[in-house]
């Protein structure tokens, strides 16, 4: 079957009308239903590490947020792989084999999650290959673009981003459904704990009970779940006692600051302390779930789109060796618009991968906590329905005014977050505010997401493959956000529990991207307006 289409000159009236139109759409559409499942499968394990501890899985809170943070790293690099290899071999072979591949993390995350003996190192193996779905953006994206004629550039490349963004909120949302179905295998107690019950646990217990079980645990399950307590509690308490002695020290803690000790403990140790302590307590609540079918739900639709994508695309015949295409780096509005991306994909994707985690570990410790999952797919959501919405005022207005606004709203986001307190929270009542900045965020990316996706084609209007190229190679760079996101977060919320500091990181740099977006292409008589 022939690969390669004879010519393609989409700003030929004639040629767009006698069926260059039909073939580009066609093109769009089937690589927007993949694109879905690139996002979907990429953005998985950052719903399914929320569940891991509750199935048994003891791992550390570094290393969930590493879990969500090497898929970003993975993307990144095979980005920046996809940025060159379309004009080697077409939008057909790249789009097949990059649907078929994703088949390696969805089957290997499936069953890894059925054993809770499963090491760490394969589940950080597995994460990287949830890569191969944020890396092939970067072949994607640049054929749209190459597809489609000037004035229609930024409603397709808004089309497909946009809606292939919402395989993010379609992998956050869909997971608590379908772990409830058995898609193979059997299912898994999952195990939670109500913090709330557990201080009614520890007020209604006897002192002499809690010393006892507390005490025949093994001194490094002891340390761990001290280290659940701020270190000045500790070093409080254990000074009023005269003692150092961990279960002297712990007994001694006041009830809420027990409570939270253990409720913070991985689910499964803390369901049987509870258990031991109060057998008829009402604070461990176990469910059964299919964990792997948010994995296995993949695997019929990326085998469909890979025939599909076979027998249907063609590939534009515009080749160009690799040196050649490195030809981009030399310009310096491709360092210029890698630095507004990152600004606007790289805050999208990487609040999507950390959002999940940032409740669980910021708010879940008070009364009534939410779930995580009922909240992460608004974001990505709003995110991705905005990005389709303005990419079609970025074809009237230009992109350049939509990246401005994008800069600032993230800005005011990133200062709200910090001055009142939302990312260093006291209670619970600043949760609702919380949620609202976060999507508020959200909603800017898709803004400036669309906007910089329609400078880009007419910042380098002189040579549209440089265009394409310029389009995955920034592409290829702000797909670290998910890495740089979850792993600062982590790090600062393992280090202080708030994450103030790098809130603060995102103002310095929204203000960078920001300035340098207006002096170059937004303001009056700038070098490239678009």
């Amino acid at each position: 079957m022939k690969t390669w289409l004879d010519k393609w000159e989409p700003e030929d009236e004639g040629f767009w009308n006698s069926g260059g139109s039909k073939i580009a759409w066609r093109t769009l559409t089937i690589t927007t239903f993949t694109l879905i499942l690139s996002f979907a499968s990429w953005f998985m394990m950052s719903v399914i590490a929320v569940k891991l501890p509750g199935l048994g899985f003891n791992f550390s809170k570094d290393q969930l947020f590493w879990l969500t943070a090497i898929p970003g790293l993975a993307a990144g690099l095979l980005r920046i792989i996809h940025t060159f290899i379309l004009p080697i071999f077409g939008t057909r072979h790249v789009v097949s084999f990059a649907t078929t591949i994703k088949l390696i993390p969805v089957i290997g995350i499936g069953f890894a999650v059925m054993d809770v003996n499963t090491p760490f190192w394969v589940f950080a193996v597995l994460a990287f290959t949830t890569g191969f779905g944020g890396g092939d953006f970067s072949s994607y994206m640049p054929s749209t673009s190459l597809f489609f004629p000037k004035r229609l550039k930024g409603t397709a490349l808004g089309i497909q981003a946009g809606i292939g963004n919402f395989g993010v909120s379609i992998a956050q949302f869909v997971t608590p459904i379908i772990i409830s179905v058995g898609i193979y295998g059997a299912s898994t107690v999952f195990t939670s704990i109500d913090s709330k019950e557990a201080v009614t646990v520890f007020q209604n217990t006897a002192i002499e009970k809690q010393k006892e079980v507390f005490a025949s645990l093994d001194t490094e399950i002891q340390t761990k779940i001290l280290s659940n307590v701020k270190q000045n509690v500790v070093d409080s308490v254990s000074t009023a006692v005269h003692s150092t002695d961990k279960t002297i020290v712990f007994t001694s803690l006041p009830v809420k600051a027990k409570a939270k000790a253990i409720a913070n403990a991985n689910p499964k140790m803390a369901e049987k302390i509870l258990n031991q302590i109060s057998p008829e307590n009402s604070a461990v609540k176990n469910t059964p779930i299919y964990l792997q079918s948010a994995a296995f739900w993949f695997a019929p639709f990326l085998i469909l789109l890979a025939i599909v994508s076979w027998f249907y695309l063609r590939s534009i015949p515009m080749k160009a060796s690799i040196i050649e295409q490195l030809d981009i780096f030399s310009n310096k509005h491709t360092w210029y618009c890698t630095i507004t991306y990152v600004m606007t994909f790289g805050t999208f994707a990487g609040l999507s991968a950390a959002f999940p985690l940032m409740i669980k570990f910021l708010y879940g410790d008070f009364p009534n906590a939410p779930d995580p999952l009922v909240y992460a797919f608004y974001g990505p959501l709003i995110g991705s329905a905005s990005r389709i919405a303005f990419g079609f005022v970025a074809d009237k207005v230009g992109g350049a005014i939509l990246t401005t606004i994008t800069g600032l709203g993230i800005l005011a986001g990133a200062v709200i977050l910090v001055t009142q307190g939302l990312v260093a929270p006291t209670s619970m009542d600043q949760f609702p505010l919380f949620v609202a900045v976060i999507l508020g965020m959200f909603f800017f990316t898709g803004i400036g997401n669309a906007g910089t996706f329609r400078q880009y084609p007419i910042i380098f209007a002189e040579n549209q493959r440089q265009a394409a190229g310029v389009i995955g190679w920034t592409a290829a760079i702000a797909a670290f956000g998910p890495f740089i996101f979850s792993k600062l977060i982590g790090n600062n919320i393992s280090a202080n529990g708030t994450v103030n500091q790098f809130f603060i990181g995102v103002c310095f740099f929204t203000i960078l991207a920001t300035g340098i977006n207006w002096w170059f292409y937004n303001r009056k008589n700038c070098e490239k307006p678009s």
